[in-house]
């Protein structure tokens, strides 16, 4: 097991490997690790996830606020194909609403991080997250099954570290000059990637605010949503996007391309109350436009090409599968399994679905798929030679048989 490294003489690190975002937590760990691990060479690692420009200058930043290094490695495709895609298939969605934009992206970060440790000689890594959230579960869960040997860093839960809030945070990045965007009047906490992003804090703690328009980032408010309908049409092969409007894509371009579609008619917007894996209830508001488009698409598409108890089955699935990436355990050997047989479950689900685009909802126009079960002679009003009504007597008396019988004993007990 992974030992926190306030456990351990500060003198005995001599290398970290920190999850650097730039943003307003990790901006401020960057000092402070220097100060607190006094002669310990920091190296700041930043994934490029699909951030937009929150990444444009990081590397002046981070070595301006006290890193000895700065590695950026674009995980773009890697994220989308590797990541993102496996989990659509799965079709994971947390409490019916999230999914999982922030949870999914974590393990790759820190599988990356332990790379670069192991690159660099370091013997600690370090991340950002508080004690209150999820972060640190998949930051740290991550660590302990790729390198257990690494020492963790979590800046949030040493006693040294005293910006307990972010105003706190705000007032030390200003006395250490580090750049930031966050002020004390905009301070929402808000993560990014090329799959979504989160909003939270600040008027979004309570339940009781309706999020505001000019909260919305990726996406127009529904309000200002054109009142024009737009068609996008995607193509998958065994579960798996190809395609948008037929030009064929790497993964990260397919969803981008949605996003910006999804974007323009403000779908794939959510505001939530979820259970924390920490036992608490948190509020946030989520944009996820493009994986909004295409988990409709999938789901349409599997409507045509999964039989009744597949199709029921994979959906309990799905709920264990999105427990399993909310909590950070991605590398856990279950959901590895789970892969297994959502891969063969999608061997057959190939096609292409056209999507309507309108005022925050993408609704299915039209699904096609050569491996189609539907049968439009059985599923027709009309009776045919294909289909004796009369069968369905005897079906349905055996169906019905327990309930039949529990009738009836219920009736002679109940009778004087």
């Amino acid at each position: 097991m992974a030992d926190t490294v306030k456990q351990a003489p500060t003198n005995s690190v001599k290398k970290i490997v920190l999850a650097y975002s730039g943003g307003l937590d990790t901006s401020v760990i960057l000092p402070w690790l220097k100060e607190n691990y006094p002669g310990c060479k920091v190296i700041a690692f930043a994934a490029e996830l699909g951030q937009g420009d929150e990444l444009e200058g990081i590397k002046q930043k981070a070595l301006a606020s006290g890193a000895d290094k700065c590695i950026v490695k674009d995980l773009r495709q890697e994220f989308a194909e590797q990541y993102c895609f496996p989990m659509l298939r799965a079709g994971a969605v947390y409490e019916h609403t999230y999914m999982l934009g922030t949870s999914i992206a974590r393990p790759l970060i820190a599988r990356y991080q332990v790379l670069v440790a192991q690159q660099e000689g370091a013997d600690a890594v370090a991340h950002g997250a508080t004690g209150k959230g999820n972060d640190q579960v998949r930051f740290e869960l991550t660590y302990m099954a790729l390198a257990p040997h690494l020492k963790i860093i979590a800046p949030w839960k040493d006693d040294r570290f005293q910006l307990r809030s972010r105003e706190a945070a705000i007032e030390y990045a200003k006395e250490k000059g580090v750049p930031i965007a966050q002020t004390v009047k905009k301070i929402y906490s808000r993560d990014r990637n090329l799959w979504h992003i989160s909003h939270e804090g600040a008027d979004l703690e309570s339940p009781a605010n309706e999020p505001l328009d000019n909260l919305w980032v990726m996406s127009v408010p529904v309000s200002k949503a054109p009142s024009k309908a737009e068609f996008v049409t995607v193509a998958f092969e065994a579960g798996t996007p190809v395609s948008v409007d037929g030009k064929r894509m790497a993964g990260h371009k397919i969803i981008e391309a949605l996003n910006e579609a999804g974007g323009r008619h403000a779908v794939g917007q959510t505001d939530l109350v979820e259970n924390r894996l920490v036992g608490m209830k948190s509020r946030g508001a989520y944009e996820t436009p493009g994986g909004t488009i295409l988990l409709t698409a999938l789901r349409a598409l599997e409507s045509l090409c999964l039989e009744r108890e597949t199709l029921h089955y994979k959906q309990q699935v799905a709920l264990k599968y999105a427990e399993l990436v909310y909590y950070g355990q991605w590398f856990h050997p279950l959901r590895e399994a789970l892969d297994s047989f959502v891969t063969a479950v999608e061997n057959k689900v190939s096609g292409t679905v056209k999507l309507r685009l309108f005022k925050g909802r993408a609704t299915v126009a039209s699904v096609q798929s050569p491996n189609s079960l539907y049968q439009e002679n059985l599923a027709s009003f009309t009776m045919g030679a294909e289909y004796d009504g009369k069968d369905a007597i005897g079906f349905i008396r055996l169906f019905g048989l327990p309930m039949r019988v529990h009738a009836s004993v219920q009736r002679s007990e109940d009778e004087p």
